[in-house]
C-alpha cells in the first residue's frame, strides 16, 4: 500500500558538472556519497585548506581549485557551496552571471545576512537554491505525495517532538556562535513545516542551552500560529542522556481523514542513525510505507537533481529557490526574536 507515493525526484537529462566549495564533513559524508550514487560527475573542489581539498580530489578523481577564484572560473557547471554562512555572499559575488548555484543552509547567519544573499543573487541573476534538503528525503517527499493527493484531508495537527542526546563535541566551531539550535538544526523543521502547511501568521518559541553544554542553544519549544484551525507545534531537546529507551525523533502529521507517524532516524545515535519510518493511517488501521533510501544522504541527491532539472530547463519551478528560504530564515528570525521577548505576564493575586 502506498507503494506509488513519490520518494525521489527525477534524474536530470543532462546535468551540469558541480564544483563544489567546501570539503567538510557534510561533503564526505552526504554531498559526494549522494552524488557518486546518482551519478552526477563532480568536476571539482575549493577549500581553504587546500590540503583538505586536494586529499578529496585525489580520492574521487577530480580538480582541487587552489583559490576560490578558479573554482568560480569553472564554465558550465553547477556550484555547490557547502560553506559557513557567513561565507556564501563572498562567494555568491564572484560567481559568472547567470549560473545555477545551491547554497548551503542555512541563508546567512541572520535574516539580514540572508537579504544580502538575495539582494547578489537577484542582481547577478542567479539560478540559487539553499540546500533544505530535508524537504527531498525519500520519507518527506512521499509525505507531501501523500497531503498532495488528499490522503490525509486537510492537516489540522503537526507535531515535532525530539529527545535525544546530540554529539554536540563533533563540531567544536559550534561552540562560540550565538545561534545554534533554530538556526542550524530546527530551521529543517520549520522549512519542512512551511512546505506543507505555507507560511504561519507568527510564532511563540524559546530556545535556550543546556547546563552541560558549551552550545548556546540546545533546546526549543515552539508553537507556530496558523489561526484557529491548525496546531503546529515543536517540542526539540538535545540533551535526553538518558538511554535509548524513551529518546524519539518524530513527526505527527494528522488531518481530517487520516495520519501520518515519521521517524528521521539519522538523528538517532548520531552519526550511525536509525531506519527513517514513515506509517500512513487513512482510517484501516497504520501501513508502513516501504522507503527506499533515507535523509542521509538521499535527499542531497534529489535536492541536486532538481535543481539540476530547473537549470537545465525540465523543470518549471525552483524549489526552495532564495526568494522561498528568505522566508524560512524570516522565521527562524521571528524565533529568536520571540525567545528574547518577555513571556505574557501571569497574574500574582487579585486586587
Amino acid at each position: 500500500m502506498f507503494e506509488d507515493l513519490q520518494q525521489h525526484w527525477p534524474k536530470a537529462t543532462n546535468p551540469k558538472p558541480i564544483v563544489i566549495f567546501g570539503a567538510g564533513s557534510i561533503v564526505t559524508d552526504a554531498h559526494l556519497p549522494a552524488y557518486t550514487k546518482a551519478g552526477f560527475e563532480v568536476a571539482g573542489i575549493y577549500d581553504p585548506d587546500f590540503d583538505k581539498a586536494r586529499a578529496l580530489a585525489e580520492k574521487h578523481g577530480f580538480t582541487a581549485f587552489g583559490t576560490m577564484e578558479d573554482a568560480a572560473a569553472t564554465g558550465d557547471v553547477l556550484f555547490d557551496l557547502a560553506t559557513p554562512p557567513d561565507a556564501h555572499a563572498g562567494i555568491l559575488s564572484i560567481l559568472p552571471e547567470g549560473s545555477g548555484v545551491l547554497i548551503q543552509k542555512p541563508m546567512g547567519s541572520d535574516l539580514n545576512g540572508a537579504t544580502e544573499i538575495l539582494r547578489i543573487c537577484r542582481e547577478r541573476n542567479l539560478k540559487a537554491a539553499v540546500n533544505f534538503q530535508l524537504r527531498f528525503a525519500p520519507m518527506m517527499l512521499a509525505l507531501k505525495d501523500a497531503v498532495n493527493r488528499g490522503l490525509l484531508g486537510d492537516v489540522v495537527d503537526v507535531d515535532a517532538w525530539l529527545a535525544l542526546n546530540t554529539p554536540w563535541g563533533l563540531w567544536k566551531f559550534l561552540e562560540p556562535l550565538p545561534r545554534v539550535e533554530i538556526s542550524l538544526h530546527s530551521i529543517h523543521y520549520l522549512d519542512v513545516i512551511r512546505g506543507l502547511l505555507g507560511n504561519p501568521q507568527g510564532i511563540h518559541a524559546k530556545s535556550l542551552g543546556h547546563p552541560s553544554s558549551k552550545i548556546a542553544q540546545t533546546r526549543t519549544a515552539a508553537i507556530l500560529d496558523y489561526g484557529d484551525t491548525v496546531r503546529c507545534a515543536l517540542s526539540i531537546n538535545h540533551n535526553h542522556e538518558f538511554g535509548r529507551k524513551y529518546q524519539a525523533c518524530e513527526f505527527r502529521i494528522c488531518g481530517t481523514k487520516g495520519a501520518a507517524f515519521m521517524q528521521l532516524g539519522v538523528n538517532l545515535d548520531y552519526p550511525k542513525g536509525e531506519p527513517d519510518i514513515l506509517e500512513i493511517n487513512t482510517g484501516d488501521g497504520w501501513h508502513a510505507v516501504k522507503l527506499d533510501g533515507a535523509w542521509f544522504p538521499d535527499a542531497f541527491a534529489s535536492r541536486m537533481s532538481q535543481i539540476q532539472r530547473f537549470v537545465t530547463g525540465e523543470d518549471a519551478t525552483l524549489f526552495s529557490s532564495v526568494e522561498d528560504a528568505w522566508s524560512t530564515m524570516a522565521l527562524v528570525e521571528a524565533a529568536y526574536e520571540s525567545s528574547a521577548a518577555p513571556a505574557h505576564p501571569i497574574a500574582t493575586k487579585p486586587q
